[in-house]
Order: structure tokens, then sequence, then C-alpha cells
């Protein structure tokens, strides 16, 4: 462990034998719990031979920390294993104690299987459907068919609309968005929209106005506009939080929220609606 200012550092080594997408993401919320220290990832996708493997271990030993892994061949684990001992670094098998729940309440021994979890399945392809749907639905397009959609996501300029689509496409939800601004009205689609969980955005306008502020800067514009003036932001959420009042749609006020958190309220949202259409 290193130190840098007020910052202290941790080397974090995460091998895989898939992408690294599970490691990097119990690995990120894991270390977010200790805010005091920083940690620097090293990330070995695809390791599933022991050349591959070897690279790995030439890091670890040069920059040692701690060891998280997901690997199906015994003997690479086990050549891992042996060398992070022989280092005497901790080396952890982030998937083993959910298997081993899995294996006794199932009364059965797991099949392992290297990337399972990305298999070319029905699920896979609902996923890829999902984003070439949320993508060809982006702010505002292809509003004939919005009501194939399973969530339209309604809301001013810079409330996280696309991010937040694309991240529900991820996830297998047909997501389309579509921007509210004063003076445009609404698709006359939506009027009486039954299929779809229809969900409106909204932050504060000092908080909108910060976001727009950023992001003419990094347009390099600089001129004064209307479009960062906090009054004219509040008289623009009115119009869309009137909007969803009136038909009777939800709302999430995204102010302090990730795009994973608003995600995750929307797909409760969506879990409700489909229990209560039953």
């Amino acid at each position: 462990m290193t130190q840098s200012g007020s910052q202290r550092f941790y080397h974090l080594h995460l091998v895989s034998d898939a992408t690294g997408e599970t490691l990097n993401t119990v690995a990120k919320a894991a270390a977010a719990q200790y805010s005091d220290f920083r940690p620097v990832a090293h990330i070995y996708a695809l390791v599933r031979t022991p050349s591959q493997l070897n690279r790995a271990l030439r890091e670890i030993e040069q920059q040692p920390g701690i060891v998280l892994f997901t690997l199906v061949n015994p003997d690479i684990r086990r050549h891992l294993e042996e060398y992070c001992e022989t280092l005497g670094v901790p080396c952890v098998s982030i998937l083993d104690p959910i298997i081993a729940i899995l294996a006794q309440y199932l009364n059965t021994q797991s099949t392992p299987q290297v990337a399972g979890q990305h298999a070319l399945n029905s699920d896979y392809f609902r996923r890829i459907d999902a984003l070439n749907f949320t993508m060809a639905h982006d702010d505002g397009q292809s509003v004939e068919d919005i009501e194939k959609s399973d969530v339209i996501i309604l809301g001013i300029s810079r409330t996280s609309k696309t991010p937040t689509s694309i991240y529900l496409a991820q996830r297998g939800v047909r997501t389309a968005n579509i921007p509210i601004v004063p003076g445009v009205p609404a698709p006359a689609k939506l009027n009486g929209l039954k299929g779809p969980l229809i969900v409106g955005l909204f932050a504060t306008a000092e908080r909108i106005a910060q976001i727009r502020r950023h992001r003419l800067l990094s347009l390099k514009e600089t001129r004064s506009t209307d479009y960062i003036d906090p009054r004219l932001i509040t008289d623009e959420l009115m119009l869309m939080k009137n909007l969803c009042s009136e038909n009777d749609w939800q709302m999430i006020d995204v102010t302090r929220r990730s795009v994973e958190e608003t995600a995750a309220s929307i797909l409760n949202l969506l879990a409700e609606s489909r229990r209560q259409d039953k």
C-alpha cells in the first residue's frame, strides 16, 4: 500500500477467464466501502492458459495486492492460489461462497462453464434487440412504433434520459426516451398508451443548470444563453411535471441519483406494473 498526499492507494488484481465484468462490479462495490483508500485496479481478462496466467503473476509479484478471481480451470486456479500464497498476498474466488450455497440448497453439484453468463442464448439476443430498439428510439426518434417500448422516459434536457435508457437496454428493457421542450407538444401517440411504463425524470433547476453549464463548456460555448437560466429551467420542469400529473405517469427525482439508481427505480416500477397487469 502506498500514500500520495492524504489519499492512500492499494493494488487490486482481478483475474478472470471471461470478460471480467463480474469481478469489476464486485470489486468496485466492495472498494467503495473504504473511501479513504483508492484501489489501483489491474484487470486480466480471458485468462485461460498457463501463459496467460503467467503475465498476471508477474504483475502481481511486481505490485503486490489483493487478488480476486473467477477461474473455472482447476489447474490454473490452483497455480494462482499457490503462487499468491508464496507471495503472502490475499487471493479470493468471489463466486465460491455463492456456488456453495446454491449447491447445498439445490442438493447438486455445479457444472462449471467458462463465461456461462455470456452464452448466446435467448436472454443475450433479447438484450441485443433491446439495445438496438433503444438506440433507434433515442431523443424522440421513431415515435411511430413507440408502443413497442417496455419503458418510455420523458424529461427536459440533461436529466440523464439517454444513459438511463441505454442502461435499461443492457438489462433487456426496450426503452424509448422523449425530450420535453417548451413550445413543442409531446407526441400524440403517448395519449392513452397502455402497454409501456411511462416515467418522467426531473431534478432541481440548480442541478440542471450546473450540468448544462458544464455541457456548454465542453463544447467551448461561452456565450450567455437561456439554456442555463434557472428560472426558465424551472418553467421547463413545471411543464414536464404537469404533463406527468395530468396523465398519471410516474416521476423520479434524479437530482442525487446515479444512472444505475435511476434505472433500478424504473425496473422496480416496471416489475410492479407487470404484476398489476396479470
